[in-house]
């Protein structure tokens, strides 16, 4: 049974991290591509993770499992999004069709910081 659970795990895990491959060919920006690859990828990495964890049955096999599960789902949003902030900050434009730019008239490209939003500051 827990081969069988395995299996549909990493046929699982395989879906997602062929969508994230697919993301990262067929989007049209950097910010995208990004996106698809750090959250695709991690479930699709996770969710192989948990398979191996589940057929192993070994303590330090499952361990090391969850702690290869927990650095995936800590590290790629910050990788993510570091990579985003250094791509906008050296001015690479999200892809033509993007319908909103939150960043837009609000960044600083002289000090690479935001400008103050708070409405006191009006």
């Amino acid at each position: 049974m827990t081969a069988f659970i395995a299996g549909v795990l990493l046929i699982i895990g395989a879906i997602f991290t062929t969508i994230a491959a697919i993301g990262l060919i067929r989007l049209p920006d950097l910010y995208t591509r990004m996106h698809a690859a750090s959250k695709a990828g991690t479930l699709g990495s996770g969710v192989m993770l948990l398979a191996i964890a589940v057929f192993s049955g070994e303590t330090d096999v499952i361990l090391r499992c969850i702690a290869g599960i927990v650095f995936f789902i800590l590290t790629a949003p910050i990788s993510a999004h570091l990579l985003a902030r250094a791509a906008y900050c050296t001015g690479l434009s999200p892809w033509t069709g993007t319908v909103l730019d939150d960043l837009k008239g609000k960044y600083d490209a002289d000090t690479l910081r935001l400008t103050s939003t708070t409405p006191d500051d009006n």
